[in-house]
């Protein structure tokens, strides 16, 4: 009898990609398992898992608007609808178990879910529970964590420390350099920068870039790798072409297809902290600098750069300093090698490479 996994969630890269990672963990276990996705129309989700091999069902459901209420009205009418049709499908599925990633999905799948008495796990990503996670988090049976001290928002004796999924292929990086730089068009005998806002972009490091990308343009020891993100790409290209400001050591891009020649590429990362990338950059192992987005529930992108910077494993700047501070903090660490070799050991000692198979077999556990 071949069991049947719903994995639910989305919204960003750093609930989408973990997600497929459990899905492939457990279809590279159990060959012949039935995964079923469940996703928010209009998010990125509906797109990236189709294109991992995985069939997709979208609810109407969207997050609080904190910049125009009156965007919420609707919500409460948005949720009981896909609660409803959350129920419909886990029945028509004939769902064993509910995998909850995190993100607008999630909650409507898992709460209908715990209704049906099938047996549910979170993944919670961040080093700051958000307040879906902790509600769900009360019935649901095993709750899989990337960092210590979670006892504080779910109970001790659910909790699985098994780090983040990573995108596997994303951070094997060895022996790739050489084909790296070819591949980006970057000279070997300079030290590359890669710079990158998360999987959508981030409006404000793009700005920080712009701000200083004359200056960037005039140093022949250093080259970029500049991921604006899909939503941003076409403003930047305009501003860039229309000035013509975009130097040839500056490589820009919407979108990494290929992070894994990126990593490789890379001598040091500015990034921002997502927990799924944070994650992926402990596996790399290459020193970074993090810029916490400001802009998201319980402010968890600054808790999860603290704790690595706690560990000495990462430099932090505040969104609020790095408009001035960035790109000079990034070149001088870059010509400290002490420091980075450091933060490269110290950051390579918090990977854990291996998640996406430790919670699949959680999951297959509940099953039987």
């Amino acid at each position: 009898m071949r069991h049947k996994v719903i994995i639910s969630g989305g919204g960003t890269g750093g609930h989408v990609f973990p997600a497929i990672a459990i899905a492939n963990a457990l279809r590279r276990i159990e060959p012949e398992i039935e995964i079923l996705f469940v996703g928010a129309n209009g998010r990125m989700e509906m797109e990236r898992v189709p294109e991992a091999g995985y069939e997709i069902i979208g609810l109407d459901i969207q997050g609080i608007d904190r910049n125009s209420l009156w965007k919420n009205l609707a919500l409460p009418f948005k949720l009981i609808g896909s609660l409803i049709k959350a129920r419909k499908i886990i029945r028509e599925f004939g769902a064993d178990v509910a995998v909850g990633v995190g993100g607008f999905a999630s909650g409507p799948l898992l709460m209908a879910a715990n209704d049906r008495g099938l047996p549910t796990l979170i993944q919670e990503q961040n080093s700051y529970a958000g307040v879906t996670n902790k509600s769900l988090g009360k019935k649901a049976k095993k709750i899989c964590v990337a960092y210590e001290g979670m006892d504080k928002f779910f109970p001790a004796e659910k909790i699985i420390l098994t780090g983040n999924p990573i995108r596997r292929d994303s951070v094997a990086i060895e022996g790739k350099r050489e084909f790296a730089l070819q591949i980006f068009g970057l000279q070997p005998h300079k030290k590359t920068i890669l710079i990158v806002g998360g999987s959508l972009g981030a409006k404000q490091m793009n700005g920080y870039v712009l701000d200083v990308i004359h200056e960037l343009g005039e140093r022949d020891d250093v080259q970029f790798i500049w991921q604006t993100g899909k939503t941003y790409y076409e403003d930047m290209e305009r501003m860039l072409k229309l000035d013509q400001l975009i130097p040839g050591n500056v490589k820009v891009f919407p979108f990494l297809e290929r992070m894994d020649l990126a990593y490789a590429a890379a001598d040091l990362i500015i990034s921002r902290a997502g927990a799924g990338t944070i994650s992926e950059l402990c596996v790399v192992g290459k020193p970074v600098i993090l810029i916490p987005s400001p802009n998201v529930a319980e402010d968890h992108q600054t808790k999860n750069a603290q704790a690595l910077v706690a560990k000495n494993a990462a430099v932090m700047i505040s969104e609020a300093d790095a408009r001035g501070t960035m790109m000079y903090v990034a070149l001088e660490l870059l010509a400290d090698e002490a420091k980075c070799a450091s933060l490269s050991t110290e950051i390579k000692k918090m990977a854990m490479p291996d998640a996406d198979e430790a919670i699949a077999r959680e999951v297959l556990k509940l099953i039987k």
